[in-house]
């Protein structure tokens, strides 16, 4: 696997989450905020359509497989995403009748298009 400095893998993210972006709304998604951070954690898109509340978490994998995806969107770290989530909706009430879901967009990973959706990835903790 090649090694990336961090400058070339936050370029490689950000080309990644615009090219997830536009994959949203080109389907029909209305973003609501880009890189929403807490001091707890961020979520890369907040989109909406049909009275769903999608935070989506945007891995772009371009020499990865799935079992990179699957260390890379680890127990922690969906339990981060699930838990900032919630920050934003005490944040901003007027999603709070919102259905929501957690989404993953998977980016130029060898061997699936370009972006790859997956809906209802995780879900809650109960």
């Amino acid at each position: 696997m090649p090694v990336y400095s961090k400058k070339s893998t936050k370029k490689i993210g950000d080309a990644g989450e615009k090219k997830a972006a536009d994959f949203l709304v080109e389907n029909g998604f209305e973003i609501v905020e880009r890189n929403w951070r807490t001091r707890g954690g961020e979520i890369d898109i907040i989109a909406e359509k049909d009275g769903v509340l999608v935070f989506a978490e945007v891995k772009t994998l371009p020499s990865g497989n799935l079992e990179t995806l699957s260390h890379e969107l680890d127990k922690r770290k969906q339990k981060r995403i699930i838990e900032t989530a919630q920050f934003f909706l005490l944040s901003n009430r007027k999603y709070s009748n919102s259905k929501v879901r957690f989404d993953v967009l998977v980016v130029d990973m060898p061997e699936f298009s370009p972006v790859y959706h997956i809906q209802d990835a995780f879900a809650e903790f109960v």
